[in-house]
């Protein structure tokens, strides 16, 4: 009961990532597993045995809805900017074919996903920012590393609800904690994304 209420979506077993569609679906899945299981830890780890308790509190149940809908969101737009990164480094696709792919596949995630009228009130202008920062992003400058993934860590810290005081005893261990949980993502998608076939299917698509 309480994994539902922190979950966003499930991590499944995506297959190889040739389509936009299969890229959405990653992004989605993986941005969704990183920001339960950095939100859900934190949150155990701190309240320890009480842990339940907060799940029966309405005012804390709020604070932990808004929080993983903007956990999840800067996890997107982390893992969305380090796939774009990665593909465009790979050198099977060219610059403005790239922005078309990255930005359908974000807008398409976001689409599915709507409007949750539990993430709360600035969610409307959080989405927007997302999309700003794919938009703005610069693919030429090398970034196929750990060093894109900077808002998520920020995200975790600012949103989780836990008092300020005790926060700030635990920023370092929370922003490490979500770092560390990419590591296997990247892995993840280096294996799965076929760089070749799909843009070999984005020109399909448009003959």
């Amino acid at each position: 009961m309480v994994g539902d209420y922190v979950g966003i979506g499930k991590h499944k077993k995506t297959d190889v990532i040739k389509d936009q569609d299969s890229l959405a679906t990653f992004l989605n899945t993986r941005a969704s597993h990183v920001a339960q299981t950095s939100l859900y830890g934190y949150l155990r780890t701190r309240a320890g045995t009480r842990f339940p308790e907060m799940f029966e509190n309405p005012d804390i149940l709020i604070s932990i809805n808004i929080a993983k809908w903007h956990i999840w969101l800067a996890c997107l737009s982390d893992l969305t900017l380090f796939t774009g990164h990665h593909l465009y480094q790979s050198g099977e696709i060219d610059e403005s074919t790239l922005e078309e792919l990255i930005s359908a596949a974000l807008k398409q995630v976001l689409d599915e996903v709507g409007m949750p009228e539990e993430a709360g009130s600035d969610f409307v202008s959080a989405r927007e920012k997302v999309m700003q920062r794919i938009v703005n992003c610069d693919w030429n400058v090398e970034r196929d590393d750990d060093t894109v993934f900077s808002q998520s860590p920020e995200a975790l810290y600012y949103w989780a609800p836990i008092a300020d005081e005790l926060k700030e005893l635990d920023e370092s261990i929370v922003k490490s904690s979500i770092r560390y949980r990419w590591i296997e993502i990247r892995r993840s998608l280096r294996k799965l994304l076929d760089c070749k076939t799909l843009v070999e299917t984005l020109r399909a698509a448009e003959l």
